[in-house]
């Protein structure tokens, strides 16, 4: 298992950015969460085998339809946390 945490920056919110990591997570078999952040950014903890989480990051560049992505920062997580799910968080 691979935990990943990622910033997605651009316009990320009010379009279903959120809803649509879910859907794009669960189809990966990948659990943790994604959130709104204050900046206007979307942050989200993923994790799961390691191409899938690969594959996630590789389309969170993308986004939904009327996203716009500039950036997704990609760091290791490090606090130890477990997962059951993945979960929109507000």
């Amino acid at each position: 298992m691979n935990t990943i945490h990622l910033i997605i920056s651009g316009s990320v919110q009010g379009i279903g950015y959120r809803q649509w990591m879910k859907h794009e997570a669960q189809k990966l078999h990948i659990i943790g969460w994604v959130k709104n952040r204050t900046d206007g950014s979307v942050e989200a903890v993923i994790s799961g085998e390691d191409q899938n989480v690969d594959t996630l990051i590789t389309v969170s560049r993308q986004g939904p339809p009327l996203s716009h992505v500039v950036d997704v920062t990609v760091v290791p997580y490090t606090k130890k946390e477990t997962f059951s799910l993945f979960s929109v968080l507000q």
